[in-house]
């Protein structure tokens, strides 16, 4: 068996698990902290994969081994590398408290309805994004993406929010729990010690009880009716044409959007439901107006850019994983490029004028998207006088999408490397 101890929040290592150990495997803090058998091998935990190889060196003539690891191993950590080699059957898993359930304790908050991210040897844009568009997420933190790191990537268009940077949790001498801004965030050394960065939305972070821990489940429904919205003269995406559009989208949980001539937001929102951060582009004062109605009337968070597009999307910082484009006008294929040169994956075009049509397809496909469209006809039920039904047509509307292709890598990711592997699963 390969037993694996969670020394929980600065609390030392169960150091009976150590009896008869062989091998012993942990971050040196760990390895210091306990008496270890004067006959074991030791082995401070720097790459992974020559420590893996070591313990399937022992696991191999059945000797005993030992990984002490930090906190909860199971929780985004070392466990799931050890089953993956070895198998879950030959684990003895001994957790221990995690980084982030002592840090939402230090604060008296309740976390099952919190969004946890591992920014520790990922992409920090992910974590970024779901603190965008969630009032109550925690992240692991990992060099190159740490508060600063964070808080720099928020201030621009989430100041608001509040940074509880949690270092050194559990240590009598040394714990620090800090509430700061993202910019105060962004303008300090934080050191190695940091656990764990809480970003909330303190308006919203006490929300109602939960069946479901983590994240908000998916909306029972999307594309919704029109009268879900505030709007002026009609002037909305349809729900048969944002229904398609958001299937081409793909908002999920991580992903930014740009709606770029949001009109009354109705894309913007119904993105936002589905958990994506978004962002929301508007030339007109009353349209700004109306976009933040109706995602504040759907319990939604949308950063709205007041400015007209191309021009305003320069100053947005961060790419986009997918845009939509509605309205039209002269300036659409200038529009359409800029979005298709800074989206990573798609960008959704919708078009009521056929003339639009060709260059807006040009645009994606310059950019090297593979390009594909559809032209929307739908006639709805409408009543008429005497108990009987007629079709009533709608506009129709040319939508376009474009899709990146997949960039070519040499070789995959190894796990062996230890990617993935963060500060809940492995000893500092």
């Amino acid at each position: 068996m390969i037993t694996v101890v969670g020394a929980g929040t600065g609390a030392p290592p169960d150091g009976g698990a150590l009896a008869g150990a062989e091998l012993v495997v942990g971050g040196r803090r760990h390895l210091d902290a306990v008496p270890l058998p004067e006959t074991a091998e030791r082995i401070v935990l720097g790459p992974l994969a020559p420590a893996l190889d070591t313990i399937g060196e022992y696991v191999a003539k059945d000797r005993p081994v030992v990984v002490l690891a930090s906190g909860d191993p199971g929780f985004f950590g070392i466990v799931r590398a050890l089953a993956e080699r070895f198998g879950a059957g030959r684990l003895d898993v001994r957790p221990g408290v995690s980084s982030v359930a002592t840090a939402f304790a230090r604060l008296g908050l309740p976390w099952d309805d919190a969004v946890v991210v591992s920014a520790h040897g990922r992409d920090l844009r992910t974590a970024v994004n779901a603190c965008r568009a969630h009032p109550k997420v925690a992240v692991l933190t990992g060099p190159g993406a740490g508060p600063a790191e964070l808080g720099a990537a928020l201030a621009p268009d989430h100041g608001d929010r509040v940074l509880v940077v949690a270092a050194a949790l559990g240590d009598p001498d040394g714990e620090r729990v800090r509430r700061v801004t993202p910019a105060g965030a962004a303008a300090r050394d934080w050191g190695p010690a940091v656990s764990v960065v809480l970003c909330l939305d303190e308006a919203r972070v006490l929300g109602a009880a939960r069946t479901v821990a983590g994240p908000p489940a998916a909306p029972a429904g999307w594309a919704l009716a029109e009268d879900a919205f505030v709007h002026r003269d009609s002037m909305i995406t349809k729900f048969e044409v944002r229904a398609l559009a958001l299937a081409r989208l793909g908002p999920r949980l991580g992903d930014l959007v740009w709606d770029v001539g949001a009109g009354s937001g109705s894309v913007a929102v119904e993105c936002a439901r589905l958990g994506a951060a978004v962002v929301a582009v508007e030339r007109t004062a009353d349209g700004v107006e109306r976009i933040r109605a109706n995602a504040a009337a759907h319990g939604v968070g949308v950063a709205v850019v007041h400015g007209a597009a191309p021009d305003a999307l320069s100053g947005l910082g961060d790419d986009p994983d997918a845009v939509f484009v509605g309205g039209g006008g002269r300036e659409l294929p200038a529009v359409v490029t800029a979005c298709a040169r800074r989206a990573r994956r798609t960008v959704v075009v919708a078009m009521a004028a056929l003339d639009r049509v060709p260059a807006a397809r040009e645009a994606l496909t310059a950019a090297g998207f593979a390009c594909d469209g559809v032209l929307l006809q739908s006639s709805r039920l409408a009543p008429l006088p005497g108990d009987v039904t007629r079709l009533a047509a709608t506009n129709p509307v040319f939508l376009l999408w474009g899709v990146r292709p997949p960039a070519r890598t040499g070789s995959r990711t190894d796990l062996g490397t230890g990617a993935g592997i963060d500060i809940e699963g492995v000893a500092q």
